[in-house]
């Protein structure tokens, strides 16, 4: 059975960083650790003068050479070790905002998704990634996706929340059909991009800030009918688990009820949506409402948070609650159709 790790991970290093501009050096992240106080030896991102955690959050079951893509080769004899034909790689540091100046968040886009493509290219076509784009302007945004699609681009990036704008927002509605001509998803990933939500969450464990930022964005793009509005565009929502469909779903139910309107019977799958599920996920329930064609997994590789599990695919092969069809759409068939792999 081909098997597709649909959520992992690259931590980045200050190599992502060298592919920037010459103009663009003094944009460059650099890597400090604090001298005193709680963080005492803990490295941090300095990011246009706010520090983010970078040795947080780090899986201690990957090898460093292999989560921060220093031996592309390790990487691969991992898959091997797992059972992995193809990995699809999200970003560590943009899952938080970075900066509300659209000159360094370009800078910062560029560069990685160039690292990205160079891994690709030194990958065989089993490292395939989602592009991170500068959406404070959407013009750039735009070039810079259609640069990622040629390069082994299998999807964009996008947070729950982006600056001050709700993934409904018109702003967004030139990228969602730039992505639909392009046939590329939008991957809403377990992330916020609004400094103000992250910093109101800012000792809390996650779970507001990043969780539930992305649930509400599934919610308010069915509800605002935002799929009809792009028939041929596919939506992915990651890292949240799938415990949540059958609340969303009855949720949505009543207001559409309400409004006069009828929620389509199989909302997912009509929606063209996936959602990554995770082995602890009731399966067998969530399929009543997600539907067999709808499910994907991933095992949040080089993380160690509530989402990671390394033999996640693995594991999910050994599940008799599901069916042995059932299982191979999530670990292969849905993937492939959702990143047009």
């Amino acid at each position: 059975m081909p098997t597709i790790d649909s959520d992992t991970h690259v931590l980045e290093s200050a190599h992502t960083w060298d592919y920037m501009d010459e103009g663009e050096r003094e944009m460059r992240p650099q890597i400090v650790t604090p001298s005193h106080g709680d963080d005492l030896g803990t490295e941090f991102w300095l990011i246009d003068g706010r520090l983010h955690p970078k040795s947080q959050n780090v899986g201690k079951d990957t090898p460093e050479a292999s989560r921060e893509m220093q031996d592309i080769e390790a990487r691969i004899r991992h898959m091997d070790e797992l059972e992995v034909d193809v990995q699809v790689l999200y970003p560590s540091v943009f899952l938080r905002p970075l900066t509300s100046r659209p000159e360094v968040e370009l800078a910062l886009c560029k560069s990685y998704n160039r690292w990205l493509a160079d891994i690709w290219r030194k990958g065989g076509n089993r490292l395939r990634w989602v592009a991170v784009l500068p959406l404070l302007s959407m013009e750039r945004a735009l070039e810079e996706l259609r640069t990622a699609r040629e390069n082994g681009a299998c999807g964009l990036f996008i947070r729950g929340v982006e600056g001050e704008r709700r993934l409904s927002d018109p702003y967004f509605f030139p990228l969602y059909e730039e992505a639909s001509r392009m046939d590329l998803p939008v991957c809403v990933h377990s992330a916020t991009g609004n400094f103000a939500l992250y910093d109101f969450f800012a000792s809390e464990c996650g779970f507001s800030k990043f969780k539930l930022a992305v649930v509400g964005a599934f919610h308010s793009l069915i509800f605002e009918g935002i799929p009809d509005m792009f028939p041929k565009l596919r939506f992915a929502f990651i890292e949240v688990s799938s415990q949540w469909i059958p609340y969303v779903i009855h949720d949505l139910a009543i207001r559409f009820r309400r409004r006069g309107g009828q929620l389509k019977k199989d909302l997912l799958r009509e929606n063209r949506i996936y959602v990554a599920c995770q082995t602890d996920d009731d399966l067998a329930y969530i399929i009543q409402y997600a539907g067999e064609d709808s499910l994907i997994i991933g095992s949040d590789y080089g993380h160690a948070d509530t989402a990671t599990e390394i033999e996640a695919l693995r594991k999910l092969k050994r599940d008799d609650k599901v069916s042995p069809a059932a299982i191979n759409k999530i670990l292969d068939q849905n993937a492939r159709t959702l990143y047009n792999l």
